[in-house]
């Protein structure tokens, strides 16, 4: 049995916390060049070809902890080149497992239902939720998922791309879910990146991968509790399509240039 999607994902607690008035759009934003063109998008593919997947047989905390920890440091391997070739100082972030939520996370406390993942940009550390029935199927690639979405997080950091977004208070709040959900879209586009360039090494089924694209990737769907908020992860996060068309985008162009949501038209970030 597959996870239900409402336990995988939010990415920054920032995107998750706002409040205002709709207002409508009547054009496409202007994002700021270190948004649009970032020189992360000009280092090519990742190149990182193989990471020693550590087998989940039981879901036990312990095996989650251990498979985390192997890749993320895969992904500081893979990504310290090109954040480096971009001209950014490069730095590893933080992890935390928990395993019940009210864990701080240096943006308050980690939030109750609904969130699997989350990334602080104040500390850059990644607070992962092992919920008790978090792998129910021990091959389920939804653990590197999570992980590289929120190391798209710490990517976005690093390349000064959240300092760039306008303070909320300046904004509507529909300039605040454009933001987000251009945000939220970019990290799982580089999550793809991740995934495609070791997924050889994986000794995995192309039907592994397919399911979560085919499935929204790790979008965040609260009504799978039955949680109504008016479609909020839609709206904080893109709709299941998009998701899964930008993760599949990552995987196969296997570089950040391929993940420029910031330059996407509306339709493809809604």
């Amino acid at each position: 049995m597959r996870i239900t999607r409402l336990a995988l994902m939010a990415g920054t607690l920032a995107s998750l916390l706002f409040a205002g008035t709709a207002h409508a759009a009547t054009a496409a934003p202007a994002y700021k060049p270190v948004l649009a063109k970032s020189p992360i998008y000009k280092t090519g593919k990742l190149g990182f070809d193989s990471c020693p997947e550590p087998k989940v047989q039981s879901g036990s905390l312990d095996e989650v902890k251990g498979y985390l920890d192997v890749v993320l440091d895969c992904l500081n391997a893979a990504w310290e080149p090109k954040v480096k070739k971009a001209g950014f100082k490069f730095t590893k972030p933080a992890m935390q497992v928990i395993t019940k939520p009210g864990a701080p996370t240096g943006c308050g406390k980690f939030p109750e239902g609904g969130v699997q993942a989350l990334y602080c940009s104040t500390n850059k550390k990644i607070t992962f939720f092992a919920s008790a029935n978090l792998v129910e199927e021990p091959t389920d690639i939804m653990l590197m998922l999570v992980l590289a979405h929120e190391y798209g997080h710490h990517i976005q950091n690093m390349t000064g791309m959240f300092k760039a977004m306008t303070p909320y208070s300046r904004k509507n709040e529909a300039r605040v879910l454009d933001e987000s959900r251009r945000l939220e879209l970019q990290a799982e586009c580089l999550a793809g990146v991740f995934t495609g360039s070791v997924w050889h090494s994986l000794g995995r089924q192309e039907s592994e991968f397919t399911y979560w694209v085919k499935n929204g990737g790790t979008g965040l769907d609260l009504s799978a509790i039955g949680v109504k908020v008016d479609n909020w992860g839609e709206k904080t996060h893109g709709n299941a399509k998009n998701t899964g068309a930008w993760l599949k985008r990552g995987f196969d162009t296997e570089s950040a240039g391929g993940c420029n949501t910031w330059k996407a038209p509306k339709s493809q970030v809604s």
